[in-house]
């Protein structure tokens, strides 16, 4: 497979026309840490836009850094946490789930969209998306959005670019906001619930006035594992359920004092501070429990959004019918669910119960041959996947940018 490695945009710009002229697909990546995500794509030429790898400018002051989207977003991230500051949205090292080794670049992070346990409160990528340049697939150079938090540019099209998996445009350079990271974390965990009754200690959590930024709750068998952050905060085969609280020192340690007071009807409530605190919810946010390198490591893993207050429900089906293990976040809005291997990754089985609540589930992990015949994305209603394509042929009409990766057959 021919790999071109661009030094700068002209570049990118030219390699597209190139491949509009020539009728060649692109895959587009930057260290490739999420290229088993999605359906295989029909290309043998890669655009490699891991070069492009600077910060062009960072003003802590202001809450905002530009960097190009090739940049290692680990580097990133220890440069804004050198000022105390992060992404307040929490972005997924998918790495864990997937194997291998770094957590890619700010680049995939925007295009994959995929946001951590604080979204409830901090909202996902594109909330913190302030502008971007990138390169359509007409290979024309464009520019949306601005450096300051309230832009008024017309259509905010940045806000596309997020979530599609570079069906879009090649993007070379974003601007984002970066938040103060909190004094202080605590976290209450309270253990032995099962599904129903953390479904109903999460909401209560996060109906109260006492500004929770995460709840999550995992079955005894998910934590079958036992190693990492999340080993030793129950016994063998017992169940978690954690709610997390941040802010100055004072605030935190007082709001979760109230908090477990009102959740003491649920059982014994126990704490984690700081640094044990924001070890667990990293490990929640990479879904540890289901890692590449762990004891359900070779399972297919779904990604499953779902109204809350069915999550509980949804989540005991899924377990039951599929003879897996799931994980709850967001209080039951977010579930990971890890399936028996098959030649499906029991697809039908897992749309069927979530489409009945009106949710959506996205493969996240699986083999080649699995993802070549399911759909790895939810399948859209007619009326939606016809505006979904004028979207995407309205930048890339020859689908040169990662043709087919978004659905099975299709030019997205």
């Amino acid at each position: 497979m021919e790999t071109l490695k661009v030094r700068d945009i002209k570049d990118v710009e030219e390699v597209v026309r190139a491949a509009v002229a020539s009728e060649q697909p692109l895959e587009v990546i930057g260290h490739g840490s999420k290229r088993a995500i999605g359906h295989p794509m029909a290309t043998n030429a890669v655009l490699d836009v891991s070069v492009l790898n600077a910060v062009s400018s960072y003003e802590p002051n202001e809450l905002i850094i530009t960097v190009q989207a090739g940049a290692p977003l680990a580097d990133v991230q220890s440069l804004i946490d050198a000022k105390n500051q992060q992404f307040a949205f929490e972005p997924m090292d998918t790495s864990v789930l997937l194997g291998g080794a770094g957590a890619g670049t700010i680049g995939g992070m925007v295009g994959a969209g995929l946001a951590g346990p604080r979204r409830i409160k901090a909202g996902g990528a594109r909330d913190h998306l302030l502008g971007a340049h990138a390169v359509s697939g007409f290979g024309d150079s464009f520019k949306t959005g601005g450096r300051v938090v309230k832009n008024v540019t017309g259509y905010d099209l940045c806000k596309l670019l997020t979530g599609s998996w570079g069906t879009l445009a090649v993007m070379t350079e974003v601007t984002l906001k970066v938040m103060p990271k909190p004094e202080a974390e605590r976290t209450l965990v309270l253990r032995g619930l099962d599904d129903i009754a953390a479904n109903k200690a999460m909401t209560a959590a996060l109906g109260s006035p006492f500004d929770v930024s995460g709840a999550a709750h995992l079955s005894g068998s998910a934590l079958r594992s036992g190693t990492g952050a999340l080993a030793g905060l129950a016994a063998s085969g017992q169940a978690v359920t954690l709610v997390r609280l941040e802010g100055i020192s004072a605030s935190a340690a007082h709001r979760a004092a109230s908090l477990s007071q009102a959740l003491s009807s649920y059982g014994t409530v126990d704490s984690l501070a700081d640094d044990a605190s924001v070890a667990a919810w990293g490990a929640l946010r990479d879904v540890a429990p289901f890692a590449a390198n762990g004891t359900l490591g070779a399972w297919p893993v779904w990604r499953i959004v779902c109204p809350p207050a069915s999550g509980g429900a949804l989540g005991q089906a899924l377990a039951r019918l599929t003879g897996g293990d799931v994980i709850y976040d967001w209080g039951g809005g977010l579930i990971w669910a890890a399936v028996p291997q098959s030649a499906d990754a029991q697809a039908a089985l897992v749309r069927g119960q979530v489409e009945a609540i009106g949710g959506h589930a996205t493969l996240i992990r699986a083999t080649e041959d699995v993802r070549r015949a399911v759909d790895v994305f939810q399948p859209q209603p007619a009326g939606l996947a016809a505006l979904g394509e004028r979207v995407r042929a309205s930048f890339d009409p020859r689908s040169v940018l990662n043709r087919g990766r978004m659905m099975r057959g299709g030019a997205a």
